[in-house]
């Protein structure tokens, strides 16, 4: 019941998929049992045995009965009282939450028998060897291939984080013998014995029953940071793991070699060097201010120090574990020069350690009744602490971030006297002989000495050497240790420092004492890597140490790049306030010639510009405010600022902007200063991005994609005509109306040329969780990413064959969108209908994310974001935006005579068949019975007949889109997803029926907080259910 399922559906296996519904159902049930009783638990089995019963008979087309059990339901469900409805609700919800868990986990499960999966890597690349691809040509492009998925904080993820964990820990053993294991995978194994087993069902029902005790709301809106330190645990908790994974995968089937007598095919003979990085990621978590007022510089800042935080973090425990491993002896000339000049540093710190030492010890009165430290440490202490605790995989519910709660900064007036990390020089001046203090007594002194020793620099580096082995034994102990805690003394340094400068403390580390670039930690990593190969230890550099150098090259010091999104018009307003300051006048008032002719003069400029719907001006004003930033930090005319140059990205999203979308990028790169400077700081290379969201609001699904697939085609053209490479960024949402599906079907699908070896696309909300949540799924997701991007460059989807197809699809795009504009925007009855059909106005009570819901504080359907649009029409399984004005279009161009023409570009044209399959899926996903139940509780009588006009219109989008696809009937093509659709319902409906009579009382009662609650909840259950929001 998705539409994240990326060509999975047919994958899962229904008969062990069942088995274990009925093990999860069955200790829910139990749970169940336990906390509500059993009137209850009676009232639960009535409710889902009477919803099957519909839903059967109505797939086996009786409808009146169906209708007739329906309506009993309702009536039943409507005399309920509030508690007993509060908790029918999450139980009902917790159904369906568990229907999810099950689900991912055999799409995990099938994905990890690689030889069963289509798309991997490894049947691409037979596919592109065997159809004459040289073995080079794929080498170079895939070594050569650049993705990047950028994690956006879009509110569409309607779970708390606390209840994600907790979804996560059922794929999570706590039990020793099942560590770090996924408890359905246990499950699966056939070697339990019956203690074993019986392990295993214990663990399930207290996660399951942990569950059903938390609290399923969010009782606060987060904050930028929140989002931030959420994408961050989807680092730590899936994507740090699946990372080394998926690169040994595509690795693996590049360096695939024949075998004799075998039909296995070799690919190249070559693995994919190991600072390939075919994946990167990317955030807009604290970073995208498009609309969001509580995304402020210092969010962006504080965003960024605890990004870099806890990629130093993780590096370190990962270090720390790779020290245990490599304890060999024997290495490489090069190794042993480093391992020397690192003796020599440490040798020269412990004299200046032990000068220290003997000043302290000279200036303080002997203390005889003081324990000394042992002169001798006890066995095992020469070697790091490695613990199982201590594993890099970390599955604790909880980011291990400075401190248990993020500290807010400190004021001047704080830093003085409440940081533990303040200067070392004025902590030793603090001396007991301060006149202003009082005076203590003598053990008191001693510890107040001890303590302030401890929490220098240097008895800090003092402690550390307890744990570390001694100096005349370090060179018959292992020379990758000694490197290896060289590499870790820098990255705790590094930590530190990042520390300090989230606290807004003074930080004046040495520049060569802690890392601030990949490659710096690179370095010795990869010399360690090259020791171990030259001396015969292959095996143990292709492990552990492989595989943290394939994560710092992905990582890099920061995890995810972190985007700023800004939209123009702040720009412009900046600007205004420039012009005005030097007399100009107002910039915005300026047409767009004179924009751009003062823009690129100030560009060429060498001075700074401040004493002490997308244009190319928007583009050019953006440069020329980095520009000035980065002159102001240089702090002297001319000289570059440190860190290279920011690139700006035009973002093309309403359907005016993608129409004008070639024109501008063509306006651009006419300008010489422009073009020199993406040739000069950007290698040549422009990004450019579309967006689906307002597009599909604006002019409806199909009209939308028809624009974007036109605006790819002539970015590309224009890019090509001034030599310029292009990467199209891919602003995609979730839903289909918010250009989201399969991820493989939309690549393959886009237009000819526009994906050459580089994509974008956001991730957002509940499809991160989806997609990456699970280490094995990410796996999956990370590698059709790979492979239809490799597909989409070598072997492009296909034009159209005729050309006439290109004025069909200008035909259903025109019928289409008036049909669309008709009803949103110039029916005046519309948008009183969307509010009392839906639940959109209760959605911000959700606290779901940190921004508004609307850009503006119009009630229109214009200055609403596209998410609430869209998650309010999926609550009452309408879906309405992703299919209106369909079923008009296609209609329209049918009865013109053309449907024979429509059925060949279907099946012959990719843009047209992934259009339709995705309007064919929400198609499957809509309920026509379930809608009208709405509008016949909650829609004023005299607007009833506009939801009638609309169910009209959605019945007759079905017949059209069955007409051209051939289809029988809705997802004809996937049978599994319309299982997996039909084996909801019964858990689903209710909820909805449920919704409906809490939405009724609601709107009597406006200020009961428990009526609120249970509409809440409702709206996680049905998301749930769906699968997506918005």
């Amino acid at each position: 019941m998705t539409d994240i399922m990326d060509d999975i559906a047919e994958e899962i296996s229904f008969q062990s998929y069942e088995d274990d519904l009925r093990l999860l159902f069955s200790l829910l049930n139990d749970v169940l049992q336990r906390e509500v009783g059993y009137t209850i638990m009676e009232k639960v089995e009535h409710t889902r045995t009477l919803s099957q019963s519909a839903c059967l008979i109505r797939a086996a087309g009786i409808e009146n009965t169906a209708e007739f059990l329906e309506k009993q339901l309702a009536s039943e469900l409507s005399k309920m009282t509030l508690e007993e409805a509060l908790k029918l609700a999450r139980a009902f919800s917790h159904f369906l939450s568990l229907m999810g868990i099950a689900e991912n986990h055999h799409r995990s499960r099938k994905g990890k028998n690689v030889a069963l999966v289509s798309k991997s890597c490894d049947d691409t690349f037979n596919q592109l060897i065997q159809g004459g691809l040289s073995p080079d040509v794929l080498y170079d492009t895939m070594c050569n291939q650049e993705v990047e998925i950028v994690l956006t904080a879009h509110p569409t993820q309607i779970n708390r984080r606390t209840l994600q964990y907790k979804h996560l820990r059922i794929a999570v053993s706590c039990s020793s013998d099942c560590l770090h294991q996924h408890l359905l995978e246990v499950n699966d194994r056939k070697d339990l014995t019956q203690e074993d087993q019986d392990t295993l069902i214990e663990d399930l029902a207290r996660e399951i029953t942990s569950i059903w005790q938390t609290d399923e709301l969010r009782r606060h809106k987060p904050t930028p940071v929140d989002e931030a330190r959420s994408g961050l645990n989807y680092i730590e908790q899936s994507l740090w793991k699946a990372i080394p994974h998926y690169l040994r995968r595509v690795s693996n089937a590049l360096k695939k070699s024949p075998i004799s007598f075998s039909s296995v095919c070799q690919h190249t003979g070559r693995p994919l060097p190991l600072t390939c990085t075919p994946i990167k990621f990317g955030s807009w978590m604290g970073g995208d201010r498009d609309g969001n007022p509580n995304v402020t510089a210092k969010v962006t800042k504080d965003v960024s120090l605890l990004s870099r935080w806890m990629a130093i973090d993780l590096y370190t425990r990962e270090v720390d574990n790779l020290r245990f491993e490599l304890s060999m002896n024997h290495c490489s000339d090069r190794l042993a020069s480093l391992l020397h000049d690192i003796l020599r540093k440490e040798n020269s710190e412990e004299d200046r350690h032990q000068s220290w030492n003997l000043t302290q010890t000279r200036s303080q009165p002997k203390c005889h009744n003081v324990q000394c430290l042992p002169t001798q440490l006890p066995s095992g202490a020469d070697v790091p602490s490695h613990t199982e605790c201590n594993k890099v995989e970390s599955h604790c519910p909880q980011l291990d971030v400075p401190g248990s709660e993020y500290k807010r900064l400190k004021n001047k007036d704080e830093q003085a006297t409440s940081s533990p990390t303040s200067s070392q020089n004025s902590q030793k001046l603090q001396g007991s002989g301060n006149p202003s203090q009082p005076t203590t007594p003598k053990g008191s002194q001693l510890l107040a000495q001890r303590k302030m020793f401890a929490e220098s620099q240097v008895g800090r580096a003092s402690f550390q050497r307890l744990l570390e082995p001694s100096m005349p034994q370090k060179s018959t102990i292992s020379p990758y240790r000694i490197i290896l805690g060289d590499v870790k003394e820098k990255l705790m340094k590094t930590r530190r420092r990042l520390e300090q400068l989230l606290e807004d403390l003074p930080c004046d580390m040495d520049p060569n004492d802690y890392y601030d670039t990949p490659n710096q930690l690179l370095q010795p990593l990869l010399l360690c890597y090259e020791s171990l190969q030259s001396c015969g230890s292959g095996i143990l550099a292709d492990g552990r140490l492989a595989d943290l150098i394939r994560r710092v090259s992905v990582f890099g010091m920061v995890l995810m790049k972190l985007d700023l999104r800004q939209e123009s018009g702040r720009h412009s307003e900046t600007l205004d306030a420039v012009t005005n300051y030097l007399g100009m006048g107002k910039y915005s008032e300026w047409d767009e010639g004179k924009k751009l002719e003062f823009l690129a003069r100030e560009l060429k400029g060498k001075r700074p510009l401040v004493p002490p719907t997308i244009e190319a001006s928007d583009v050019l004003a953006v440069e020329l405010l980095q520009k000035d930033a980065r002159l102001a930090v240089a702090g002297e005319q001319g000289r570059p600022c440190v860190g290279g140059m920011l690139r700006v990205v035009p973002l093309f999203e309403t359907v005016t902007d993608l129409r004008g979308a070639g024109a501008v990028i063509r306006r651009l790169l006419s300008i010489d200063w422009y073009r020199d400077h993406i040739i000069k700081n950007h290698s040549g290379h422009q990004e450019v991005m579309v967006g689906y969201s307002d597009s599909g609001k604006d002019a409806g699904r199909f009209a939308a994609a028809w624009e974007l697939y036109k605006a790819q085609e002539d970015v590309v053209a224009a890019c090509k005509e001034f030599g310029i490479k292009v990467t199209l960024f891919h602003g995609r949402g979730g839903s289909i109306g918010r250009g989201g599906g399969p991820t493989h079907l939309a690549i393959q699908s886009q237009p000819p040329g526009s994906v050459m070896g580089t994509l974008r696309s956001t991730e957002q909300g509940e499809m991160v969780q989806a997609k990456f949540g699970l280490p094995g799924i990410a796996v999956r997701q990370l590698e059709v990413y790979t492979t239809a991007v490799l597909l989409a460059t070598l072997r492009p989807p296909k034009p159209p064959r005729d050309e006439n197809w290109r004025n069909l699809m200008e035909d259903i795009s025109k019928i289409s969108c008036k049909s669309y504009r008709s009803t949103v925007y110039e029916n005046p009855e519309f948008l009183t209908y969307f509010q009392e059909a839906t639940p959109q106005a209760e959605l911000g009570n959700l606290n779901i994310g940190s921004r508004p819901t609307r850009r503006k504080t119009s009630v229109g359907i214009g200055h609403l974001r596209a998410i609430p649009w869209i998650f309010a029409w999926t609550q009452t399984r309408f879906v309405l935006p992703a299919w209106l004005g369909v079923g008009a279009g296609l209609k329209g161009v049918c009865e013109m005579g053309h449907t024979e023409e429509l059925k060949a570009a279907y099946k012959e044209w990719p843009f047209f068949q992934s259009t339709l399959d995705l309007i064919e899926m929400v198609l499957g996903k809509a309920d026509v019975p379930i809608v009208k139940h709405y509008d016949e509780v909650l829609v004023s009588a005299s607007r009833r007949g506009l939801g009638d006009q609309l169910r009209n219109e959605l019945m007759t989008t079905e017949k059209y889109v069955l007409v051209v696809t051939g289809h029988e009937k809705l997802s004809a093509n996937n049978k599994s997803l319309r299982m997996l659709i039909e084996s909801r319902l019964p858990y689903l409906n209710p909820l909805n029926m449920m919704q409906v009579e809490i939405l009724k009382r609601l709107r009597s009662d406006t200020e009961n907080h428990k009526l609120r609650d249970a509409l809440l909840i409702t709206i996680n259950g049905i998301a749930a259910g769906m699968r997506n929001t918005g």
